[in-house]
């Protein structure tokens, strides 16, 4: 599938699961379609949120503590009066079983459950599905955590939203900062997961890297299978073939390994490894992963931000979730936070348009398009298109005697608008226009403090 996705299997069977969902508009006429009887327009005595998150297997390291983000927000809000006087119930799906599983947990979330919208999903896999059942079904949808470029690139939407970035912005970020962090490389390896995310993702950056520094040798290609726990072959092949540069998109339980096996065999200091999705892995690899190397956080998600917005609103967040989990958030916990807080100020856009009035289902998807909301750390935008703008964090790796675990220094805030592709453009092309006066023109790094 030529498509970023996580969470699945293969691109050789998403693109079946696919086929299957681009039926669901038929398959669908068969069952109940829209809103159940409850009336449009009428109040609810709750807001009822369908949320699709991994609750098990390998991708439950992002999707565990993205529901416990939203129980502890839906907590909040509800002990503040609900959102207009309603209170908000969220209905958790597992997205573990796949892409299948996922669409009839959708149906059923919006044809037996009557959720009012939903929050899907951490599979991209899932939501290139979800996102024609969301226009099927008429039922707002938001897409919290999924990774995939090509959603609004390749369709238009008019009920579902994105609440963050895409690839696009993640990957090149990452690369910018490299560039200038370290503009004499000469050669690169890459190690990724073998399915559509880990092999799109190196598309995003190879394309990108070809044209601001053309002429940078690939020594190897390698893509270990989804959930593989033993890196040994390609760890042993990049440490013959001595790369400048290791980048690794890879997430969850296996980049967990695949640091700390590095760590072993000594890898981290042969070459220098760009990791944009590693924010997330810190806390657990802790002094595996060495001073030195490039961590991107999907995003402006950092607990430790050197500049955000709101240096209190993040302070109360970090604080709240450390004291409930016992744990520092990851970049889902700030996804899964920015999905809440664009349901809240879309609910209450729609509402005050209404005069105080409920909105109706196409009332609300209305009031996403164009929404600006606050994050942890800073401000999200939904374009025009759906995609959301959201900014982009890349960092160093520390060690601090504050933190059992790696902490950024010299970090880069990339602003959203400079790192996504422009509206009605497709990645592919767009980063075939880059030029080398970006890197130039990069934003001042902000050391830890």
């Amino acid at each position: 599938m030529p498509g970023t996705g996580r969470g699945g299997r293969d691109a050789g069977v998403w693109t079946r699961r696919e086929a299957l969902a681009g039926a669901g508009a038929t398959a669908g006429s068969l069952l109940l379609s829209g809103r159940p009887a409850q009336a449009q327009g009428q109040k609810p005595a709750e807001i009822k949120v369908g949320i699709a998150t991994y609750l098990s297997g390998p991708a439950s390291v992002f999707g565990v503590p993205g529901r416990q983000t939203a129980e502890m927000l839906f907590d909040e809000i509800n002990a503040a009066g609900g959102i207009a006087g309603v209170k908000v119930r969220p209905i958790f799906v597992d997205e573990g079983p796949g892409v299948d599983h996922f669409v009839g947990e959708y149906r059923r979330l919006v044809q037996s459950e009557g959720v009012h919208l939903l929050f899907a999903a951490i599979s991209s896999a899932d939501c290139i599905a979800c996102a024609p059942l969301s226009d099927e079904l008429k039922r707002p949808t938001l897409l919290w955590d999924c990774g995939t470029q090509r959603i609004f690139e390749e369709n238009r939407y008019t009920y579902a939203f994105r609440t963050q970035a895409n690839a696009t912005p993640e990957i090149l970020s990452a690369l910018l900062y490299l560039l200038r962090a370290k503009p004499d490389f000469k050669s690169i390896a890459v190690i990724n997961q073998d399915y559509a995310w880990g092999r799109d993702s190196w598309d995003i950056f190879r394309t990108a890297m070809n044209t601001l520094k053309p002429g940078v040798k690939v020594a190897a290609e390698l893509f270990p299978r989804f959930g593989a726990t033993d890196f040994s072959t390609e760890i042993t092949r990049v440490l013959a073939l001595r790369p400048d540069v290791v980048l690794s998109t890879s997430w969850g339980g296996d980049l967990d390994a695949l640091i700390r096996q590095a760590s072993d065999r000594k890898l981290f200091e042969r070459a220098t490894f760009v990791m944009p999705l590693a924010e997330s892995s810190l806390q657990r690899v802790g002094k595996a992963l060495p001073p030195g190397h490039i961590v991107g956080a999907r995003g402006d998600h950092w607990f430790l931000h050197p500049a955000p917005a709101d240096p209190e609103r993040l302070k109360r967040f970090t604080e709240s979730y450390r004291s409930r989990f016992n744990a520092y958030p990851i970049y889902p916990c700030f996804h899964m936070a920015q999905a809440v807080s664009a349901m809240k100020a879309g609910l209450e856009k729609a509402v005050a348009a209404k005069g105080g009035g409920w909105p109706t289902d196409a009332e609300l998807a209305a009031a996403f398009r164009g929404l600006e909301f606050p994050s942890p750390t800073a401000s999200v935008r939904i374009r025009e298109d759906g995609q959301g703008l959201e900014n982009q964090i890349i960092g160093t790796t520390l060690h601090s005697e504050r933190y059992p675990f790696p902490v950024l220094t010299d970090m880069v805030v990339f602003p959203a608008e400079t790192v996504t592709t422009p509206v009605g453009q497709k990645s592919a092309d767009w980063l075939k226009t880059l030029t080398p006066e970006m890197v130039a023109r990069l934003p001042q790094a902000l050391a830890f403090r």
